[in-house]
């Protein structure tokens, strides 16, 4: 008989915050790459809280941390362009986790709105600012897709904070 695995029950709190993300990270998230146009450039930030919202009319939303320097090009953007990535891209993934600046060093197209957009994606969501939210420490942004593209290829997802290869059929 297999055994049972073992079960940690918590209530969250500040001081319990890393077995909180820990349990997120039970739910398995593809990963997109936000964009927006900023002054000196591309701004990029990984987000998995990414979220479709509703098909009449077409909104999405998505949480940008507000303690993140990057925060203010994306809480404050009228127009962004989310990417949904594919699995070749995890080193992209990596890179604007790290440098929010990263995409400068690609020569990139830019959408109708002027927003530099990354190729590639599985998906792509072209945005308008709908409507912000406060949710703790992020706020949910609302965005209304203007456009959209998509095409095939395996995503990118994450569990329990790492990259996993779904087994394709």
């Amino acid at each position: 008989m297999r055994a049972a695995a073992e079960i940690t029950g918590f209530v969250p709190d500040a001081e319990n915050t890393r077995l909180l993300r820990d349990a997120f990270g039970r739910f398995a998230t593809g990963v997109t790459i936000v964009t927006v146009a900023g002054e000196d450039g591309p701004v990029a930030i990984t987000a998995n809280s990414f979220s479709s919202l509703s098909l009449d009319p077409p909104l999405v939303l998505w949480s940008p941390d507000k303690g993140s320097r990057r925060f203010g090009h994306f809480a404050n953007a009228t127009h962004y362009a989310i990417h949904v990535l594919s699995a070749d891209q995890a080193d992209l993934c990596f890179g604007v986790s790290k440098d929010a600046w990263k995409l400068g060093d690609h020569d990139l197209e830019r959408n109708a709105s002027g927003v530099p957009v990354i190729p590639g994606a599985l998906a792509r969501f072209d945005c308008t600012r709908e409507a912000t939210h406060d949710g703790g420490d992020h706020v949910i942004v609302v965005g209304r897709v203007d456009r959209a593209e998509l095409r095939d290829g395996a995503p990118l997802v994450f569990y329990a904070g790492k990259p996993v290869r779904l087994a394709q059929d």
